[in-house]
């Protein structure tokens, strides 16, 4: 038998076709892949239990959505896709410690809560509500770590 380009006699490994079985349902054990053709998805399995790996970071459609919203926020106010009318009120002193945007109808919007170690923001939490005011859709926290004075690293969670 000719030797292939790799090198190797047969087939090349990039020739070969993987074929898989169209088994409804998901799968039952942790590591494994299953397609269901009844619904025309691949699901997977791990410890957390089955997921759809085009999900990316495990957020909801909803959650995702909300969390880019928030981000038009994080610079200062509302943008793309808000409606015109939203004031900010801030507490706090030469230090603030938080910052409210709030829709025409005086519902909260968007909070920002600043926590402060001496004259250093250490924790920012972001929260954007729901039309109603009070139920939150997402909430990013920044943790800040600083070199003396300059900002040396930020970790930042989702939820």
């Amino acid at each position: 038998m000719a030797k292939t380009p790799d090198r190797r006699p047969g087939a090349l490994e990039e020739d070969e076709e993987i074929r898989l079985g169209s088994n409804p349902g998901a799968p039952s054990l942790n590591g494994a892949m299953r397609y269901d053709g009844t619904i025309g998805a691949f699901q997977l399995r791990d410890a957390g239990g089955t997921f759809d790996p085009r999900s990316g970071s495990g957020l909801s459609p909803a959650q995702h959505a909300a969390i880019l919203q928030l981000i038009h926020f994080i610079d200062e106010g509302p943008a793309e896709g808000f409606a015109t009318g939203a004031t900010k009120t801030t507490t706090g002193t030469v230090f603030p410690t938080e910052e409210l945007w709030k829709r025409a109808d005086n519902t909260a919007l968007v909070r920002k809560s600043i926590t402060w170690t001496g004259a250093t923001p250490t924790s920012v939490v972001w929260r954007i509500y729901a039309a109603d005011g009070t139920t939150v859709l997402a909430t990013i926290t920044d943790t800040i770590s600083y070199t003396g004075p300059f900002e040396s690293s930020r970790a930042r969670a989702l939820a």
